[in-house]
């Protein structure tokens, strides 16, 4: 069986980045800290962190970190449970915290109303980690999420790959910017339109290369690039001129000044929220909100389901 005490102290060090942080938080020696990680390792027969600088999990201490958070999520809806006289009330319960990893567009666009009531109403806080869809599953691979919005259709480990539907996203820009990348008998022209900065999210989003290889055949082109991580900042950027951007489809009703720079030609992102397979009380109830979330906000994503429970990727 294995030690609380010590997988205390593994969860404490990647959780905090460093022992002597974790040693802190736990109220204890940095001595003792790393006796109780050496102890855990030799009785595993494995290393379980990766000394340097920063502290990170190996693969087996990111599997040790999931089954912690597990536990604990199991361990309160146990208790509450005991304290309010069932699962089926929340009463006085303890705010319990559930851990994901969403991609920007969708944290405000449909992701925090669709849950909204549900948490409320279960007394259940998120701590949201904000990363690009092609990236969120990383966080659910290393233990520091329950769940994640991600394109990967094909589940991980022990997880559970559930498809949420589609997000339509348009190439778009300020007036003055189509005019610019647009031909005088109405065409668009890709070198005009690479001659003008782009508006990206961040290093990660690849929406722009998508878009321009599906519709014009270009393969990772040169372009000037303006970077805004913040939905409001990135979509403000391209009203006020500065660039041309791709922007969620349902975003574009909240903003007449944006034109389309090519009409009609979009890049579809098919969304997935990836999960453990073994969940809590809490964690199942999440996953049931933003299920139900997507299917009210999100296009349906028509891909069928194979024998092993995963689903299979779209074509662009």
């Amino acid at each position: 069986m294995l030690d609380a005490r010590q997988l205390e102290a593994l969860t404490a060090v990647i959780e905090h980045g460093s022992f002597s942080a974790a040693a802190a938080s736990l109220h204890l020696t940095l001595a003792a800290v790393s006796l109780r990680i050496k102890a855990l390792e030799d009785a595993l027969g494995q290393r379980l962190l990766v000394r340097g600088k920063q502290v990170r999990a190996t693969p087996a201490g990111q599997a040790l970190l999931g089954h912690v958070k597990q536990l604990r999520l199991m361990e309160a809806d146990l208790l509450d449970g005991l304290r309010t006289g069932g699962p089926g009330t929340r009463d006085g319960a303890r705010w319990q915290s559930l851990s994901v990893a969403i991609n920007a567009d969708s944290v405000a666009s449909w992701f925090l109303p669709g849950v909204a009531a549900m948490l409320q109403r279960h007394r259940l806080l998120l701590d949201i980690m904000i990363d690009d869809q092609d990236h969120t599953h990383d966080a659910l691979k290393s233990g520091d999420v329950i769940g994640c919005v991600t394109t990967l259709a094909e589940p991980m480990r022990g997880c559970v790959a559930e498809p949420l539907g589609v997000m339509r996203y348009r190439c778009v820009a300020a007036p003055e910017v189509v005019q610019r990348c647009t031909t005088p008998q109405g065409e668009v022209s890709p070198h005009q339109l690479l001659a003008l900065p782009a508006i990206i999210f961040n290093r990660k989003d690849a929406l722009q290369d998508s878009f321009l290889e599906q519709h014009f055949g270009l393969r990772q082109p040169n372009y000037p690039r303006h970077f805004a991580p913040a939905v409001d900042a990135f979509e403000t950027a391209i009203e006020l001129g500065l660039g041309w951007g791709m922007v969620p489809e349902h975003h574009l009703a909240g903003r007449p000044r944006l034109q389309e720079v090519l009409p009609g030609s979009t890049v579809d992102v098919a969304l997935y929220w990836q999960h453990w397979a073994r969940e809590p009380l809490s964690a199942q109830r999440l996953t049931q909100a933003v299920k139900a979330a997507a299917r009210t906000s999100l296009s349906p994503l028509a891909t069928p389901w194979r024998p092993d429970g995963a689903v299979q990727r779209l074509s662009p």
